[in-house]
């Protein structure tokens, strides 16, 4: 096991600190961070350690976790948990978290079970909307002090073992955030399974990564001012190699042409001799070069003369979610709508009449604060679905709000994890026509609770798509209270109300069912 020496940041008040500590089991290590959470977000570092165990290996090579791979997990967790115990720390002062190696592993819940049998803790497998949100949170600190990230576009990627993560932003907010399902151990194994000379396995090596560079560059492009932030142990490799000055107290800056050179330098040098040559453990010289590939051709092709290198890790994105106990910031909740809004523009939604309907879902979830008892996280769920219901007539103006649904499940929309998509992408199906049945397996396959939840919000939703329908007063002219048994909506236009009375009665039979009231058009003066 290796410790790497902690920096130190000082904090104001020592009353509000507090200790916790993260665990991340990666595709080639088990890795721990424990950290002093401070106030005004600051982090004081305490200790790092790592244990390399090549669970990547196993998982894509077999598709499952060998035994003696799990043992290997237990034993680095029971050492983590004896200097856990030194802080002073128990359970509850700890987040652990599993990525791609063990969320593609077909023996999955066994790898969870004897962990858990064995050391006690809870592991949350993370998808891959969650991992995105955690690389923004880690990578949000040194972005906003750079000073091209709010007037230029910025690609922000991290190769890991079994997947390369990509954020864009454009002028600092984000455009689109996919994970590809091509890491550097995957890539390994493509080089090691071809029998050829070491030029030709190179050669297919090459092939592969661009292909990947393709793919990631599909979604990224057209661009303005692009500047790309590499994340991940090869790149901070990669910069120490190039600037040996380089402190990682903030970004350090790569030659795109320095980069080359050293990249196939790592190509030509067999794994012993890099293990020899710059002290790195074995499973580390066999990714470096493949990642250090993908970061190379993506900047050529970029036509990048140079690329930053960052010190942030997923670690750090877990110990400031740690630090807002998983509560969502209004910058994230605006990073998410921005997201939602360039889904829309590519199913071609009318924007303006979607924002309508958001403002009218708006003032309704906010009059009926006590009857639905939802959080601000299901306000938004809520805001996201009415921006995108209209997505289905892209495909077809016929039976649009299940196209909206399928659209909606297979969309990345940034921060929101594979559980907050499928409850949007309900929410959206059931703006109109029929109500949820046991027979709409999507919906059946939900918890109780969350059916009631997609129920309470769907029947808001459909309520606010007749108030934005056609010659409806403005939100401005409008505004909702409870009153009894009623949901009384006050109209302050001056405008014959016939035609939305009509339209609400067409509603309000979900709403009715849902929430137990009538709903009754009230013109004020």
């Amino acid at each position: 096991m290796t410790t790497t020496p902690a920096t130190t940041k000082t904090t104001t008040n020592d009353d509000e600190l507090r200790l916790a500590a993260v665990i991340e089991i990666g595709s080639t290590s088990v890795r721990m961070a424990v950290a002093e959470l401070g106030p005004r977000r600051s982090i004081r570092p305490i200790d790092n350690l790592q244990q390399t165990i090549p669970l990547g290996k196993d998982t894509f090579t077999t598709g499952v976790i060998s035994r003696n791979t799990m043992e290997d997990c237990v034993r680095a967790i029971r050492q983590f948990k004896t200097l856990l115990q030194e802080h002073g720390l128990d359970q509850s002062d700890v987040l652990a978290v599993a990525t791609s190696a063990v969320r593609e592993a077909r023996n999955v819940e066994t790898f969870l079970d004897r962990l858990y049998i064995a050391t006690g803790l809870h592991i949350k497998v993370l998808d891959p909307a969650e991992v995105n949100r955690l690389v923004y949170l880690a990578v949000r600190p040194e972005l906003v002090d750079n000073t091209r990230f709010k007037r230029s576009d910025t690609l922000v990627i991290e190769v890991g073992g079994g997947s390369t993560e990509i954020l864009m932003f454009r002028q600092g907010k984000v455009g689109n955030a996919h994970l590809y399902r091509t890491g550097s151990m995957r890539l390994r194994q493509a080089f090691d399974d071809f029998e050829g000379s070491s030029r030709r396995q190179i050669d297919v090596l090459r092939s592969e990564v661009d292909q990947a560079v393709k793919n990631i560059i599909s979604g990224v492009l057209p661009c303005k001012s692009l500047q790309m932030l590499a994340l991940g142990g090869e790149a901070r490799f990669a910069c120490a190699r190039i600037d040996p000055s380089w402190k990682d107290d903030k970004p350090g800056t790569i030659s795109v042409k320095r980069l080359e050179t050293l990249t196939n330098k790592v190509l030509a040098t067999s794994a012993d001799e890099l293990v020899r040559k710059y002290e790195m453990t074995y499973p580390d010289a066999e990714t470096v070069g493949p990642a250090l590939l993908v970061y190379l051709r993506l900047a050529q092709s970029l036509k990048l003369e140079t690329i930053l290198a960052s010190r942030a890790t997923l670690r750090d994105g877990l110990l400031r979610d740690l630090q807002t106990r998983g509560t969502w910031s209004r910058e994230f909740r605006r990073q998410i709508l921005n997201s939602t809004i360039q889904v829309a523009k590519k199913y071609d939604v009318d924007i303006k009449a979607s924002k309508l309907v958001a403002r009218y879902c708006d003032m309704l979830f906010t009059a009926l604060e006590q009857e639905h008892g939802l959080d601000d996280r299901y306000a938004l769920i809520l805001e996201v679905a009415a921006l995108l219901h209209q997505t289905g007539h892209f495909v077809s103006g016929s039976s649009h709000h299940k196209h909206s649904m399928y659209l909606i499940m297979n969309s990345d929309i940034f921060g929101l994890g594979s559980n907050e998509i499928t409850l949007t992408a309900l929410v959206a199906r059931y703006h109109r026509r029929s109500l949820p049945r046991p027979t709409h397996d999507e919906f059946a396959d939900l918890p109780q609770e969350e059916r009631v939840i997609v129920a309470k919000l769907a029947a808001i939703l459909r309520l606010a798509t007749a108030l934005a329908h056609g010659t409806s007063p403005r939100v401005a002219d409008m505004s909702a209270s409870v009153e009894e048994d009623q949901l009384i909506l006050h109209s302050t236009s001056g405008g014959d109300l016939a035609f939305l009375e009509h339209r609400l009665s067409e509603r309000d039979e979900m709403f009715e069912q849902t929430y137990g009231m009538d709903v009754v058009l009230r013109q004020e003066k």
